[in-house]
C-alpha cells in the first residue's frame, strides 16, 4: 500500500490576502512522510568525506585499527623502558669490554707471582662487561620510564621532561650512598640530561 499526499482542495485555498501555510518538508508537506522519505533516501552528510587529512608527500593512507594498535604499543611506556634497558645493556657491555681490555688485571711477568691464564682474563672481562651492562640497563630503563610517565602527565614534549627524569633517576641512584649523594646525583644527572636534550633538539 503506497501512501501519497492528498491533492490540495480548492476550497481550502486561501482567499484574498491570506498567505499559504509554510511547509518545511523536502519531499512531502507532511512532516511524518517527509521524515520517512529522508530516512530511506538518506542525507548528504558523509563521515568519511569530512575527514581532514594533512597534505604530505606521497600517497595519503588512513591507518587501520591494527596499525593504530601496533603504533600505540610501540609508543607505550613499557616498550620504551624495555628498549632503553636493552640498548643500555649493550652500551654498558661495550664500555665494560673496552675498559677491561685497556686495563687488564695481569700480573707482572718479571715478578715471581703467578701469571693469569687466558681463561681467567676472559672470565674477568666477562664479569666487567656484565657489570657495566647491568648498571647501564637499570639507568636506561628507569630514565625512560620516568620520562615517559612525566611526558604523559604533562602532555607536553619539551626539554623539561628529560631534566625532571634525569633528576629523579640521579636521585634514586645516589640515594644508595646517602641523602647528600642523592642530591648531588640528581643535580648532576639533571644538568647532563638538559645539555644532551638541548644538543639533540638544536643541532
Amino acid at each position: 500500500m503506497i501512501v501519497l499526499p492528498k491533492p490540495p482542495n480548492p476550497e481550502d485555498q486561501p482567499s484574498g490576502d491570506q498567505q499559504p501555510p509554510s511547509t518545511s518538508g523536502i519531499f512531502f508537506p507532511n512532516a511524518d512522510l517527509d521524515e520517512v522519505a529522508r530516512h530511506f533516501i538518506g542525507n548528504n552528510f558523509r563521515f568519511r568525506e569530512n575527514i581532514i587529512i594533512p597534505k604530505m608527500y606521497g600517497v595519503v593512507q588512513i591507518k587501520t585499527n591494527e596499525e593504530k594498535l601496533v603504533e600505540a604499543a610501540f609508543e607505550s611506556c613499557a616498550f620504551k623502558s624495555l628498549m632503553s634497558c636493552v640498548m643500555g645493556y649493550g652500551l654498558g657491555a661495550a664500555i665494560g669490554l673496552f675498559s677491561s681490555s685497556v686495563n687488564p688485571n695481569i700480573a707482572d711477568p718479571l715478578a715471581a707471582e703467578k701469571q693469569q691464564t687466558a681463561r681467567e682474563i676472559f672470565r674477568e672481562m666477562r664479569a666487567a662487561t656484565h657489570s657495566y651492562g647491568k648498571n647501564f640497563a637499570v639507568i636506561g630503563a628507569v630514565f625512560a620510564a620516568v620520562e615517559c610517565v612525566i611526558e604523559s602527565k604533562r602532555g607536553v614534549s619539551d626539554w623539561r621532561n628529560g631534566t625532571y627524569a634525569g633528576a629523579v633517576t640521579g636521585g634514586l641512584i645516589g640515594l644508595r650512598a646517602g641523602v647528600k649523594a642523592g642530591i648531588v646525583g640528581a643535580a648532576g644527572f639533571a644538568a647532563f640530561s638538559t645539555v644532551i636534550d638541548y644538543y639533540m633538539r638544536h643541532r
